[in-house]
């Protein structure tokens, strides 16, 4: 039987629960900012090649490839679906080339 989100959660008493808590709510925090830069920089890349402008295609593309990669490094995305989304944006950009 699927739970629902909204299900009451337990309180934590232990301190190492309380602890536990805190962790991970930092952690949570960091994942989603790192989550939302992620998109935000392949959308970034997407807009330079719609519009057309070469150099600054390739300028966004070579900062969302560090991006991507140190997402995929943390762990917050597969390193195959990172691979994907570069080879996708780089196949873009050189088409924008030729």
């Amino acid at each position: 039987m699927a739970t629902s989100s909204k299900a009451k959660k337990k309180t934590v008493r232990l301190a190492s629960g309380l602890k536990r808590v805190r962790q991970d709510s930092k952690l949570n925090a960091a994942n989603t900012a790192l989550r939302s830069k992620f998109r935000t920089v392949i959308k970034n890349v997407q807009k330079a090649v719609l519009t057309g402008d070469k150099v600054k295609a390739a300028e966004l593309f070579k900062t969302a490839e560090a991006v991507i990669d140190s997402v995929a490094d943390k762990g917050i995305f597969h390193k195959n679906k990172a691979a994907r989304h570069k080879s996708r944006l780089s196949a873009k950009v050189k088409a924008l080339a030729a």
